[in-house]
């Protein structure tokens, strides 16, 4: 791996942000990137910014929140793309039952403060609605009756949702975009189409230099639950063997720790109330379940496969490598 001197003269991986928080920059951060540090020995074209795009109001905090956290606190400009309002989830609070799709069908507006107050505990500098608030709605599962509804997702014409998110892109100019894989992580058509969607608006903006999905390592959730069958008072039953969706360790490029951001991510957990319940013990113990009621681990560490643009440096961080990238453009 290339790498730069610093300012200390310290060797480090060449990326867009530094690679720890006492890193100080001469001039000040760019107006309107937050007030991060951005130290670096060369002059960079743009400030590092990142973009994630997800289905729903709580799948920023499930799938990435950590890794929000993290690069927040470095100063990134995070954006979160969400794609409905989750119109379709089912609800863990029996006294919010009424708001469900079949009932008053309010719960993607009740959603939408559940996202705000989960935003805010991750520090998301910008969030945006995939074509204005309300513009797609939840399709719900496989085959569900929802599918068919005239905003659903998975049925809307795919080259106007790809426009939009390439619009996004386009004024946000980000470097890193996350999304899912093409199963979606575990099969839901909003998942699927946002992979498609993304995968294609990615493609067109030259800004972006790198795109990753988010997954769970199946080594990752197989040590937090065995932590958790030791711990006394866990809620919720253990997962059947391939319940939760993991995938194999050898496919992963890229770890980004975010153990320090732990209270971070269990705040935008418990902001999302109507789909997430979570649960500590009080002596670091941390779990947390959807509304099916099978625990899952909290893990500190979240994962991704890198695919598309360059993959030296993405070991760890990813921006890594990039600021190298930048120059030779």
């Amino acid at each position: 791996m290339r790498r730069a001197v610093d300012q200390r003269g310290e060797t480090r991986p060449r990326s867009l942000i530094p690679q720890s928080p006492d890193a100080v920059s001469a001039s000040p951060p760019p107006v309107g990137v937050g007030t991060g540090n951005y130290a670096c020995s060369v002059t960079l074209t743009a400030p590092p910014r990142l973009a994630l795009v997800h289905a729903h109001p709580d799948d920023e905090s499930l799938c990435t929140g950590g890794t929000i956290a993290h690069y927040a606190s470095l100063g990134v400009h995070v954006t979160v793309v969400t794609c409905t309002l989750g119109e379709e989830g089912e609800i863990i609070p029996a006294s919010l039952n009424e708001l469900r799709a079949e009932a008053a069908d309010q719960l993607g507006g009740y959603r939408v403060g559940e996202l705000r107050s989960a935003c805010a505990a991750l520090r998301v500098n910008d969030h945006r609605f995939l074509g204005g608030i309300g513009r797609w709605r939840d399709s719900g599962m496989v085959d569900a009756s929802a599918n068919k509804h005239p905003r659903a997702f998975v049925a809307g014409d795919i080259a106007v949702q790809t426009e939009q998110l390439a619009e996004v892109l386009r004024q946000v100019k980000p470097q890193v975009v996350v999304g899912y894989d093409s199963f979606g992580g575990y099969g839901h058509p909003d998942h699927i189409r946002a992979h498609e969607i993304t995968t294609a608006a990615a493609a067109m903006v030259p800004e972006v230099l790198r795109v990753f999905h988010t997954v769970s390592s199946r080594d990752a959730v197989a040590e937090g639950l065995e932590k958790l069958r030791g711990v006394d008072g866990v809620p919720w039953r253990m997962p059947e063997p391939g319940e939760l969706a993991v995938v194999d360790d050898d496919i992963i490029t890229t770890r980004v720790s975010a153990e320090d951001h732990l209270s971070a991510r269990l705040s935008a957990l418990r902001a999302h109330a109507t789909q997430v319940s979570v649960w500590q013990n009080g002596e670091g113990a941390a779990c947390y379940a959807l509304s099916n009621g099978i625990a899952q681990p909290v893990i500190g560490t979240e994962y991704f496969v890198l695919a598309a643009g360059p993959a030296e440096g993405a070991e760890t961080d990813l921006f890594g490598g990039l600021n190298d990238v930048e120059r030779s453009r």
